[in-house]
């Protein structure tokens, strides 16, 4: 039988809490998206001045980054690069923005951050990831 990490409420917690004082430190009116490692909902918040839309893109962007167990970006930047069969993927969300979480080698979830440019969507998101050793 094999075990797996699993997160905690207490741990999306910090993720969400980490995540949202870096966009508010910016002034980044995002939307903040955890999900687990199958890319079902942990968590969602919507700051104050993000489009709706943000919501939706936020929470494909972290099921992208689950599922396919990689950065968003990194599907974004194959189909920039010619790889334009990835567009009939089931995936929604493979625009920068989703960052896998990794503990001990495995993906146990992701967080995707919609809202700002998205080189800041990936910084908030990162920051969020990283604040699960730390939880």
């Amino acid at each position: 039988m094999q075990y797996k990490s699993l997160l905690t409420q207490q741990e999306v917690g910090g993720m969400l809490n980490a995540a949202r004082t870096e966009a508010q430190k910016n002034q980044w009116a995002v939307t903040i998206a955890i999900v687990d490692d199958g890319g079902h909902p942990l968590a969602l918040e919507r700051l104050d001045r993000c489009a709706p839309a943000g919501a939706y893109v936020a929470m494909e962007k972290a099921r992208t980054a689950a599922l396919a167990r990689c950065e968003s970006a990194l599907l974004e930047q194959r189909i920039n690069s010619g790889r334009s069969a990835l567009l009939s993927s089931p995936l929604a969300g493979m625009l920068e923005g989703g960052v896998p979480i990794v503990i001990e080698g495995e993906v146990v979830g992701a967080i995707g951050v919609s809202g700002a440019k998205p080189d800041q969507d990936a910084q908030v998101a990162k920051v969020g990831a990283a604040a699960v050793a730390h939880a």
